[in-house]
């Protein structure tokens, strides 16, 4: 069959035929993809290919109604709200993701950001480059803080295990109770007193009708003053409005965000890029070299699953 990647997936056309190489060998053909591609050369390259590999851009209609041959989708990616669903499922067309190629990266990350937050080091990296003191910048610890986890699946059941390394008390809310969770000591509860009891409060949740505006102005509003904010699942998951006002009004203490409601670059008008006390990242949290290779080789063996007749990862 022939495989076609109509978009990068973070590693090298070197890396992708060893990665993909028991297939090559079965007889497929593998389209490489190593530069983002125009919605025409999409369309182009898409016109003939029965297997496509897409990571997380949106992935147009349009395109999937040109691939005629089109029967299955790899997603190089955990979340699939960027892939018109309803469409695939019309044509037949099986979708499967990468769900934990990056579960240790994000979780890093959500400390990156945490940190950052808490120590003001982006603060205080300016103020040493510009031959300053501290000048009365003193950061919080880790130590000792609640650490309100919003979803906990894999993902957010490795931030609990983190966070209790660092010695916080770990809350969590999520539509069920995970045993892996449990044991890494979380203490399931609703989500107002979630975020009522945190000192940090981190995203973990993918973008459904349910979750759009998760956080809004009236859950922003039940957190605890001065608590930190930590978005590394969807930028729609809070209201973003709501959140740089809280953080201008000096109601929240900072905020750590690596996603936003269009995937980067993101308008410079968008008001957490002006909001006080916030880092932000360029949707970075899934982005380390260890987890490219990890979430081509799950992608190799959801085509695999699929070719054989038994499916995983099944959305």
């Amino acid at each position: 069959m022939k495989i076609t990647m109509i978009e990068p997936i973070g590693i090298s056309k070197e890396q992708a035929e060893q990665v993909f190489g028991g297939l090559l060998s079965q007889g497929h053909e593998l389209v490489y993809c190593g530069e983002p591609l125009s919605i025409q050369e999409k369309l182009e390259r898409a016109a003939d290919a029965e297997i496509l590999i897409v990571a997380n851009t949106p992935l147009p209609g349009e395109v999937i109604r040109t691939a005629q041959k089109l029967k299955m989708i790899a997603v190089a990616f955990t979340g699939v709200d960027h892939i018109p669903m309803e469409l695939c499922r019309e044509r037949g067309i099986t979708v499967c993701n990468a769900q934990g190629y990056c579960t240790h990266a994000v979780a890093e990350l959500t400390f990156g950001l945490a940190i950052a937050c808490m120590r003001q080091i982006l603060a205080c990296d300016t103020l040493t480059r510009t031959e300053k003191t501290k000048a009365g910048h003193i950061g919080n610890e880790l130590y000792g803080k609640t650490f309100g986890i919003v979803g906990t699946g894999a993902i957010g059941s490795c931030v609990a295990r983190i966070a209790g390394a660092f010695g916080c008390r770990v809350l969590g809310y999520s539509r069920s109770q995970r045993q892996e969770a449990l044991e890494a000591g979380v203490e399931y509860t609703d989500l107002k007193d979630l975020l009522q009891r945190s000192d940090i409060v981190s995203l973990h949740v993918p973008l459904t009708a349910e979750t759009r505006h998760l956080i809004d102005r009236e859950k922003v509003g039940c957190m605890k003053p001065g608590a930190v904010l930590i978005n590394v699942a969807r930028g729609d998951v809070v209201d973003s409005d709501a959140l740089a006002e809280a953080l201008n009004d000096g109601r929240l203490g900072a905020a750590g965000i690596d996603v936003f409601e269009q995937e980067p670059p993101v308008d410079a008008g968008h008001p957490l890029l002006h909001a006080k006390n916030t880092v932000v990242t360029p949707h970075v949290a899934f982005a380390t070299k260890e987890s490219m290779i990890n979430r081509a080789e799950i992608v190799r063996d959801t085509i695999a699953a699929w070719l054989s007749g038994n499916p995983v990862n099944v959305k």
